[in-house]
């Protein structure tokens, strides 16, 4: 007898919880709306950013500090669109400006695409299972790939102007709405859309999500799970330089060690969310800032720790995190 699967709601109505909780402590609903989506859009940053990553520790057990090397190479190779083309930027005109946006994006991702693909054959691969190595060889690299960034692109920060029309603000009723950040939550929507169709729908997807739960049936049907896992790595990579791209539009501002600094917020919605789930990182990711976001504006010295706070309570909830798929 085969068991049901039911879907798991456990998790969106714990999001949906967590922001209508908040209203009656943020009292004014106007300033509730403007703080939830701007959690929501950094949230849906956070999940580009940290999506690739779970599926890397869930495939192949790769505990990879590294990562945040790919969101500022990410942010830096962008510019070599956005100065060029600095009048489509400039120009009052939404398809400039997201023509602009989107071949930046494009050369991110190809870039950091090719460095993941450069990292996992050179840096990754001779540290397969060795979970102390990994840490210490990636979190290297990390270093070196800053010290490159310096030397390319100098030690100082960089400003980064952000398309006009994206500038500014939608005005719904008394509530104030950044253009950038419901920008933010819509491509987020379609890197997730995107994502769980092609792990859904899609031959490659069932193969990744099968050497998710088990690599060893995965390699004894006769796939490769190593080509499978390099596959996963450079999309990961990709997708980390998108996030890139659209933190920096959000900072205005580039620094080499920015990809360092999202690593803990990475780390905990990937733990939250549950090694190796796209779903449950998205669901993390988005927990996460929002929660940030309510107590910044409430208790502003509680928001340093809320992350912490957050994953210690997810974890007493469901020890393997929101969404567990990886049995390790």
């Amino acid at each position: 007898m085969t068991e049901t699967k039911h879907a798991d709601w456990a998790p969106l109505i714990l999001i949906a919880a967590l922001a209508l909780g908040a209203l009656p402590f943020v009292g004014s609903l106007s300033t509730w709306v403007t703080l939830t989506v701007a959690g929501l859009a950094m949230g849906m940053m956070i999940f580009v950013m940290s999506s690739g990553l779970t599926l890397v520790f869930g495939l192949m057990d790769v505990i990879n500090f590294g990562h945040g090397v790919f969101i500022s190479i990410g942010a830096y190779v962008a510019l070599l669109v956005l100065v060029p083309l600095a009048a489509w930027g400039t120009a009052d005109s939404l398809g400039l400006n997201l023509g602009v946006i989107g071949l930046a994006a494009v050369v991110a991702m190809v870039a950091t695409g090719a460095l993941g693909y450069f990292f996992e054959r050179v840096v990754i691969r001779p540290v397969y299972g060795q979970h102390l190595k990994q840490i210490l060889i990636t979190t290297g690299g990390l270093i070196v790939a800053e010290q490159l960034i310096h030397a390319l692109w100098g030690a100082n920060p960089i400003p980064v102007r952000l398309p006009e029309t994206l500038r500014g603000s939608f005005v719904i009723g008394d509530a104030a709405v950044e253009r950038f950040r419901v920008f933010a939550i819509l491509l987020g929507l379609a890197v997730f859309a995107g994502m769980h169709l092609g792990l859904n729908r899609t031959r490659i997807g069932l193969l990744i999500r099968a050497g998710v739960e088990n690599t060893e049936m995965v390699e004894a049907l006769g796939y490769d799970i190593r080509k499978i896992f390099v596959g996963v790595f450079v999309a990961g990579s990709a997708l980390a330089g998108l996030g890139g791209v659209l933190w920096a539009l959000y900072r205005q501002i580039l620094v080499a060690s920015m990809g360092m600094e999202m690593m803990v917020l990475i780390f905990i919605a990937i733990i939250i969310g549950g090694l190796g789930s796209v779903g449950g990182c998205f669901a993390g990711s988005i927990l996460l800032a929002l929660l940030a976001n309510y107590s910044g504006f409430l208790v502003p010295k509680l928001a340093l720790v809320s992350n912490i706070v957050l994953m210690l309570a997810i974890l007493s909830w469901r020890p393997q995190g929101l969404y567990p798929v990886a049995r390790r």
